[in-house]
């Protein structure tokens, strides 16, 4: 039985794209918008901790400290590197850093202002190719680097994956019944042109299963 020291965080989940690596924040879990509301009302919580471990001899990184108003988004793995979000409140920025797994080493891979975004709504890293995306509660897409793309969505549709130039989201219905469909979209355009009958799931190690 192992004992990991993660300075008072008690869960972590699965990182994205690895079968390897597991993440875990001090609150909020990866929700910027939830930050970005904390910071507005000058209630931010001490210093905000993400930390990751390795499976399985249990070690505990720190890629980056966060200093006062910094807030960490969800992480992912892509090609052999961590992939942090980070919001920097105060400097009015976002930051995306990458973490090479063999060298130990960060380097930040893009700034964006926080002014040229609505807000931080649904504001996620995907994959493939890594992505900085956003979805607003009026069901706007947009893709923000590392180029820009911007169409609208249905209700009750959220955004998968990237496949070449198709895009890959999910749409659930309840009438009665639960259930999902996904919607496959032009990258350029947004218009729809599949739809499959069954539910999206990204395997640890990035594989995309389709449930039917």
């Amino acid at each position: 039985m192992k004992t990991i020291k993660l300075q008072g965080i008690d869960y972590i989940e699965p990182l994205e794209g690895s079968t390897e690596w597991y993440w875990g924040m001090n609150y909020t879990n990866g929700d910027l918008y939830e930050a970005e509301e904390i910071f507005r009302q000058g209630n931010f919580p001490t210093r905000h901790k993400l930390l990751f471990v390795h499976y399985p001899d249990g070690s505990v990184i720190q890629p980056v400290i966060a200093k006062e108003g910094q807030y960490f988004g969800k992480p992912i793995y892509y090609k052999n590197h961590i992939i942090i979000l980070i919001a920097d409140f105060p400097a009015g920025k976002i930051e995306i850093v990458e973490m090479d797994e063999l060298m130990q080493q960060t380097s930040i891979l893009t700034s964006l202002c926080l002014s040229n975004l609505k807000d931080c709504y649904n504001l996620m890293l995907k994959t493939s190719p890594l992505m900085l995306t956003r979805q607003s509660s009026d069901n706007e897409f947009q893709i923000l680097w590392p180029e820009k793309i911007e169409f609208a969505i249905d209700d009750r549709e959220g955004f998968s994956f990237r496949d070449s130039e198709k895009l890959y989201f999910w749409k659930w219905y309840e009438d009665p019944d639960y259930y999902e469909e996904i919607v496959v979209r032009k990258i350029d355009s947004g218009e729809i042109i599949e739809r499959i009958p069954g539910s999206l799931m990204v395997m640890p190690d990035g594989q995309k299963w389709i449930l039917t």
